[in-house]
């Protein structure tokens, strides 16, 4: 196989271009890394902003179906500048920013979208760090010695075409998976107001229905050796889920942090986690106790009370909002504070309903459960593709045919 590197294969390196403030008239759609997402494609579903560019600029740097926008400044210390997204829009007139370049492959020489995989899989596996250097606080990434210097083994475009037809369709199916998962995110979301969101009844502060940062004098007798769970803030999603992985003794977290115990329900009290939906029920902690993070405000559920509902009344976009409003503390640094409990005021479902409540979803957990584990079996099979694509293991034989994509 011939050795190129990628300056070889390109027809044009263009620079991003940012105009000036738009004029409401043939404005341009600028595209910015902000519209990268770290799967190599698009999101156009962020603010895709409008510069007005001069038409000669918007001739020559129009984004064509089949580049690759590349990032050369950005980046942070867990992630390398140098990102690409695949750019496979057919109408419609963009351009990218001066943070990017648009790289326009030969068709001649090289399949596009093979070159796209090719940068994405040296982007991932930080082959651009010694390309890069940080000026006034910016990374950025050295792109003319980068494209000069990176080479790549072209097989024929036949196994260039294969491996693309491979990494598209294990993509699709990660797509379908992610989108499985959030049908199951909204259905819990819809089965809630289904049930709950036009009960009658006199309506009591929530904190008449759970504690409300329960003391932790309970915890005081308890060895001093004792293994608890600790939860950081970053150990709990937006989704609810909550990773159990971090084990202390229970005399290196008595002082400082937030106590809970299992089914307690946790509520990011700090901004920007409380607007992102971070909280969680508290399960399968050792010993049935945990730490964590003093941002967590904790609900533990009284009698009569289901943490499944409490959870997901906490959960709701319409609780969120409000609890921002109550928001105290200089930007940046806003909290809820516990007081919002007692002012937030809600009708009490029957615990048979919140108990079948409980019921379903655990049962949709457990389906959602099963679709992350096959996502993350696709996320494995698709980086393990792509080492083998680019270690010319993929397609050793020319007559090969695609491999089986299983899953559907």
């Amino acid at each position: 196989m011939k050795s190129l590197t990628i300056k070889e294969l390109l027809l044009d390196v263009i620079t991003g271009e940012w105009g000036k403030e738009p004029q409401g008239l043939n404005d341009i759609k600028v595209i910015r890394t902000t519209n990268f997402s770290n799967d190599g494609r698009l999101d156009l579903e962020k603010e895709v902003v409008l510069r007005t560019i001069d038409e000669k600029k918007v001739s020559a740097k129009k984004l064509k179906c089949g580049d690759i926008i590349i990032e050369k400044s950005g980046g942070s210390p867990d992630q390398p500048v140098g990102r690409v997204v695949y750019f496979d829009l057919k109408e419609d007139t963009y351009l990218c920013n001066n943070f990017t370049s648009i790289l326009r492959p030969n068709r001649q020489k090289v399949v596009n979208k093979y070159l796209f995989y090719y940068l994405f899989y040296k982007h991932q596996t930080k082959a651009v760090l010694k390309f890069q250097n940080k000026t006034t606080g910016i990374i950025n990434l050295k792109l003319d010695h980068y494209l000069k210097k990176l080479r790549i083994r072209l097989p024929s475009q036949e196994v260039q075409r294969k491996t693309v037809f491979v990494l598209d369709k294990t993509q699709e199916l990660i797509d379908k998976r992610k989108a499985q998962i959030e049908a199951l995110d909204q259905l819990t979301k819809s089965l809630f107001l289904e049930m709950f969101g036009h009960l009658e009844g006199e309506k009591q502060p929530l904190s008449a229905y759970c504690q409300i940062n329960p003391s932790k004098k309970e915890a005081e007798k308890i060895d001093d050796d004792q293994l608890v769970t600790f939860l950081s803030m970053s150990s709990v999603s937006d989704k609810g889920e909550i990773d159990l992985s971090t084990v202390k003794k229970i005399k290196d977290v008595r002082n400082g942090f937030t106590y809970f115990k299992d089914d307690d329900v946790l509520f990011a009290k700090i901004t920007p986690c409380m607007e992102n939906g971070k909280g969680a029920i508290a399960r399968n902690l050792v010993n049935g106790i945990g730490f964590g993070s003093t941002e967590f405000h904790v609900l533990r559920p009284k009698a009569n009370v289901n943490s499944y509902w409490l959870y997901y009344l906490t959960v709701l976009p319409s609780f969120r909002r409000l609890a921002q409003k109550n928001m105290t503390g200089s930007a940046g640094q806003k909290r809820v504070p516990k007081q919002f409990f007692d002012q937030y005021k809600v009708v009490l479902p029957p615990i048979e309903r919140q108990n079948r409540f409980a019921e379903i979803i655990r049962k949709v957990e457990d389906q959602k459960a099963m679709l992350e584990q096959s996502l993350t079996e696709l996320q494995n099979n698709f980086q393990a593709l792509l080492q083998r694509a680019f270690r010319g293991e993929l397609f050793l034989d020319q007559q090969e045919q695609p491999e089986q994509i299983r899953g559907g």
